[in-house]
C-alpha cells in the first residue's frame, strides 16, 4: 500500500514561534512598567533635591516623560502580545488566515525577531497546500 503524500508545512513550528514572541512581548511590558516606576520614584527624589537649600526647583516634567513613555510602551507591548497569542491560537485551529497574515505584518514592527517571524509567516501562509488547510471547502478565495 502506497503511503499518502502529505506536503510539509511548518504551522506547528510557526505557532511555537508566535508563543515565544508573545512571551518576549510580555517581557517588554514588564520593562516598560519598571521604566514608568522609575519615573514615579523620581517624583519623591526631586522633592528631596529641591528642598535641600536650593531655591530653584528640579524640573518635574522629566519624571513625567519617564512615566508617559513607560505607560504608552507597556500598552503597545501588551497589545502586540495579545495579538500574537491570538494568532498562535488561530494557527492551531487553522482559522482566520487574514488575521494571522495581519499579525505577521504587525510583528514586523517589533524588531529583528518580529521581522523574521513575519517573513516566515508570509512564506508559510502563501503555500497553496497551507491555504487549503485554512479553507478546506475550497469555495472561498484567500489572498490579496
Amino acid at each position: 500500500m502506497q503511503p499518502i503524500y502529505q506536503p510539509n508545512h511548518n504551522l506547528d513550528l510557526l505557532r511555537t514561534l508566535y508563543i515565544v514572541k508573545a512571551c518576549f512581548n510580555f517581557l517588554g511590558v514588564l520593562f516598560f512598567i519598571v521604566y514608568a516606576l522609575f519615573g514615579s520614584f523620581m517624583f519623591g527624589f526631586m522633592d528631596q533635591v529641591s528642598h535641600e537649600g536650593q531655591n530653584t526647583p528640579f524640573p518635574m516634567h522629566l519624571s513625567w516623560i519617564f512615566v508617559v513613555i513607560g505607560v504608552v510602551g507597556a500598552v503597545i507591548s501588551l497589545v502586540f502580545a495579545i495579538i500574537t497569542l491570538i494568532a498562535a491560537k488561530r494557527i492551531k485551529e487553522r482559522k482566520s488566515y487574514t488575521f494571522i497574515f495581519v499579525a505577521g505584518i504587525i510583528n514586523c514592527f517589533t524588531g529583528m525577531l518580529g521581522i523574521g517571524l513575519g517573513v516566515f509567516t508570509f512564506v508559510e501562509l502563501n503555500k497553496p497546500h497551507v491555504k487549503a488547510l485554512f479553507h478546506p471547502e475550497g469555495g472561498q478565495k484567500i489572498g490579496f
